[in-house]
């Protein structure tokens, strides 16, 4: 008797975390995907909402707003990572699903600068605005609800599915965009159909919402928060705003390497590496693609060798191959060296993308997780990653040189690699702070 209600409460938990799974999965897909297909229309949303007849000025302009929307991600993972930790994981993502979705709505039906002036690149900021509130508040809490579900010795794993299902997102949303550029054409995107993929993405609110709202609460967050419960947890002897400090430059390299080998690559390899839209779009669906399978075994991997040896295989790799294989590109230009080169980054990148959710939850205790982790990953997102594609342009632009990225990551890579040698080895801890 005893056996068998043993083997109920286990299957029970076994469910539940997998839904746990599913939910956050489902709706970090959702969210990332409304959230980076800006990204991929820069270009038309440029010709659209910023009037200059330099091309460059105006790409400048369109990733300035795309860095925008990091500027409210700190204040969103803040606000929402207050409630979180105080009301739970629940309620906080189902807002966040909801919020994204106004702002993508907004921007699928919002008029150009030619038919309301500057009010459109306006409305344009606050859109954006609304996507960078609700994403300051999905990371962190997706990444708490899904590993603080995982059992001792798992969390990796579980975690990689975190980052896993966010590229999956990068996925459908550049996928999307490849197959409307392909079936429309550059007059038919310009014109109308870079609008779709923003009215596709507002549909993020109801299955979002559907695919959270029957979800249970972390038994983690119920124990240390809701019921007050004395459990053994390591002692915390390490300041709050200390973990959040290291945490913040610990993130820069992820960042840095995601939004440019990813967000900003379509652009760089049409300008730089005789590449068409189509072309781009695809060898970008297919480097996430790598990125996302990656996540899932770093993750893993992360759980039997520890989280330091597989991040600082990733810092290692950024550091020493990022220069010689763009180069490559850049002398090349041909479509499957191209391919190659953006893939063999975005999994680099995968190796600590993947073990990142797992050792940012550990590093943080459970009643100021959700508010700390959320806070600080935002300051780094806002400051490495949403201006990255900004400073990559500009940097071409002053030198002259398209190689001078591979500069800026090499040294986001050598900042990262020393907070990782500096971090706390949390992947063999048997219980949660």
């Amino acid at each position: 008797m005893a056996t068998s209600l043993s083997k109920d409460v286990s299957s029970n938990r076994q469910e539940a975390m997998w839904r746990a799974i599913v939910a956050g999965a489902v709706g970090n897909i959702l969210e990332w995907y409304d959230f980076t297909v800006y990204a991929y229309l820069a270009v038309f949303i440029g010709r659209h909402f910023f009037p200059s007849q330099d091309e460059t000025v105006r790409l400048l302009s369109t990733f300035a707003v795309f860095g925008v929307g990091f500027v409210a991600r700190p204040v969103g993972g803040f606000v929402i990572g207050l409630y979180g930790d105080k009301h739970g994981r629940k309620p906080a993502l189902l807002l966040t699903v909801m919020i994204m979705a106004v702002g993508t709505a907004v921007i699928g039906i919002l008029p150009t600068y030619a038919t309301i002036g500057v009010a459109a690149p306006i409305l344009l900021v606050i859109a954006r605005l609304l996507q960078g509130f609700s994403g300051g508040g999905e990371w962190g809490g997706a990444a708490s609800y899904i590993v603080e579900w995982a059992p001792a010795g798992r969390r990796g794993f579980y975690g990689g599915f975190q980052t896993s299902s966010i590229f999956i997102g990068f996925i459908v949303g550049s996928g999307v965009t490849a197959l409307l550029s392909s079936v429309l054409g550059p007059a038919g995107m310009s014109n109308w159909g870079w609008r779709v993929p923003f009215l596709l993405g507002s549909l993020i609110g109801p299955l979002g919402v559907l695919a959270r709202r029957k979800i249970d609460e972390t038994p983690v967050f119920e124990n240390a928060v809701v019921h007050h419960k004395t459990i053994d947890v390591p002692k915390i002897n390490t300041p709050l705003w200390q973990i959040m400090v290291h945490i913040f430059f610990f993130n820069g390299m992820q960042f840095v390497a995601t939004y440019l080998f990813a967000s900003y690559f379509p652009t760089y390899s049409q300008k730089y590496l005789g590449l068409s839209q189509s072309q781009a779009l695809w060898s970008t669906t297919l480097a996430v693609l790598g990125i996302s399978a990656t996540c899932v075994i770093s993750g893993r991997l992360s759980d039997t060798f520890g989280r330091k040896r597989v991040m600082l295989a990733s810092c290692a790799g950024l550091l020493l191959l990022t220069y010689p294989l763009l180069a490559w590109a850049l002398n090349s230009k041909s479509f499957g060296v191209v391919v190659f080169v953006q893939f063999a980054l975005c999994v680099i990148d995968g190796l600590f993308l993947g073990t990142m959710p797992a050792t940012l939850v550990e590093a943080f205790p459970t009643v100021r997780r959700y508010m700390g982790l959320s806070t600080s990953f935002n300051l780094s997102s806002m400051v490495f990653g949403g201006f990255a594609p900004f400073i990559g342009t500009w940097l071409i632009a002053r030198t002259g040189a398209p190689i001078s990225l591979a500069f800026f990551m090499i040294v986001i890579a050598a900042i990262t690699t020393l907070t990782v040698v500096l971090l706390r080895e949390t992947a063999f801890d048997k219980r949660l702070r």
